[in-house]
């Protein structure tokens, strides 16, 4: 198959390329400047500059484009950010892939902030109602930017994903430190759920999304059994051979973060209800396997 990913050079773009390519389909990367290689054409996602010709010839368009919502502080500034850098590129993918003669498939990144920031024990599958606030509602306008490929009869794909485990990207690149010094912590209270997928199975789902015709839709991109964040932080602490009971106080997180607490105090007890649907197989589905596959 012929594959055009944005977002190519972050983590997921660079594991979901190798595997692709190792599966024999041809992988065209996206990139914003320099002297494309043979495998890149430019573009520019903000004013919707692209070769119309690479999505013309393609069968299915990735977009993985995002900046992090992680970096603190989350000033007003660093919002526009994280919104435009999700909106624009989804945008301009979708406006060319319905100006293809021949619409290619588009799977487009999202979150599972989608259902809200603290849904408590609620089982959030890919039917639960949208939810509100900051990361919500930029979830919202994100998925929304791909309205003109879905009404162009495209086949269209929304990875709702959840934490993605690997030992030097997103959250596990700032709590290992801390875990391996013994100093690992539970934050509050830790009843909160947190949903996470090993970036193994991230990547071979997204894979059969891509080579899966008979799919579109929201498919959420966690584990099959969600831990609580007391779970998470013992089970880390036993993969690393640490003790781990130290508490974080709510209130310090919050007097430390302001709203980006909610994220780390929120509950989102997400299922892949879609995936499991689809027949996949997850190689890591508990959170002892996935963090030792992270840990390798």
């Amino acid at each position: 198959m012929e594959v055009v990913i944005g977002g190519a050079s972050g983590f997921l773009g660079t594991a979901l390329t190798q595997h692709l390519r190792q599966r024999g389909h041809q992988v065209t990367r996206l990139v914003r400047s320099g002297d494309p290689a043979d495998d890149a054409s430019l573009w520019d996602p903000y004013t919707g500059r692209i070769d119309q010709i690479v999505i013309d010839r393609a069968d299915v368009v990735v977009n993985l484009s995002g900046a992090s919502v992680s970096h603190w502080p989350r000033t007003q500034k660093r919002r526009r950010l994280i919104r435009e850098s999700r909106t624009s590129p989804t945008s301009t993918l979708a406006k060319a892939v319905a100006a293809s003669a021949n619409p290619p498939a588009l799977i487009s990144a999202s979150g599972m902030s989608h259902y809200g920031v603290d849904c408590g024990d609620e089982v959030l599958t890919e039917k639960s109602a949208p939810g509100h606030g900051f990361l919500p509602d930029v979830v919202h306008a994100w998925e929304a930017a791909a309205s003109p490929a879905v009404e162009a009869g495209a086949r269209v794909c929304f990875i709702r994903t959840t934490l993605v485990l690997k030992a030097r990207e997103g959250l596990l690149r700032f709590m290992l430190p801390f875990w391996k010094l013994g100093l690992g912590a539970r934050l509050g209270h830790g009843r909160q759920y947190m949903s996470f997928i090993s970036l193994n199975d991230w990547v071979g789902a997204a894979t059969l999304l891509i080579e899966s015709p008979e799919l579109s839709g929201p498919f959420n991109f966690g584990a099959p059994v969600p831990v609580t964040n007391a779970e998470f932080t013992d089970t880390l602490g036993a993969v690393v051979h640490r003790p781990t009971f130290l508490v974080a106080p709510r209130f310090a997180i919050k007097a430390a973060l302001g709203s980006m607490a909610d994220d780390l105090l929120g509950s989102m007890r997400v299922s892949p209800s879609a995936l499991v649907d689809a027949g996949f197989t997850f190689g890591e589905p508990d959170l002892t396997s996935a963090l030792k596959a992270a840990l390798r």
